[in-house]
């Protein structure tokens, strides 16, 4: 049997899980949206979270609002394609996963802890992408709804090549669409402590 190249198997492996653009990524290159998975749509506004308002009172900095040039989704260069993944992959591997088992009295969003759930996660990587000089108007705290009826938290970026999404649950950054969760609603985009629901009707 005729021997394959590292590289060629990364490719082949990236096709048959998502496609030729996302083939791209295995190699470390920057992915190209397709028009059908690109951005989520961001219905009416909601209100927030509960624990995100007391989030911002302990860490004010997190959600003072920022002045930055108005703009939509952020170009997807190589090294913020770079720096997605890795943020990614050393927050997930630098929190040790702690489930709480208190329910609403148990949750306090911690940005960089020793142990956390998916909340600390996912503070964590906007607060460490913030730091790098990513813009606060595409880091959007995100709730969702996992198979099993859970509510969780991920990091949504909104890039021109599409919505992308730095999960705990995962060391891949994924688009949003090719995740398996039903999304409820998102930070909106450039008003950091306003949140909106996602979709047109809304949840």
């Amino acid at each position: 049997m005729q021997r394959t190249s590292g590289p060629a198997i990364a490719v082949a492996v990236a096709v048959m899980i998502g496609g030729v653009q996302w083939a791209r990524a295995a190699l470390s290159t920057v992915p190209r949206s397709a028009p059908a998975l690109a951005h989520i749509e961001i219905g009416r506004p909601t209100l927030p979270p509960l624990t995100y308002t007391v989030f911002c009172l302990r860490y004010e900095a997190e959600c003072r609002p920022r002045r930055s040039f108005r703009g939509g989704p952020i170009r997807l260069t190589e090294q913020r394609w770079a720096d997605l993944r890795e943020i990614n992959r050393t927050v997930n591997q630098a929190i040790e996963p702690a489930r709480n088992e208190l329910g609403l009295a148990g949750e306090a969003w911690t940005i960089n802890p020793a142990r956390g759930d998916c909340n600390d996660y996912a503070v964590s990587k906007r607060h460490e992408l913030l730091r790098r000089g990513w813009p606060a108007r595409v880091l959007l705290l995100s709730e969702v709804v996992v198979s099993s009826g859970e509510h969780h938290l991920v990091l949504l970026v909104r890039t021109s090549s599409g919505d992308l999404v730095l999960d705990n649950l995962t060391s891949r950054v994924k688009p949003w669409s090719r995740t398996p969760y039903r999304w409820v609603r998102v930070q909106s985009p450039g008003r950091d402590r306003l949140w909106a629901a996602v979709g047109r009707e809304g949840v």
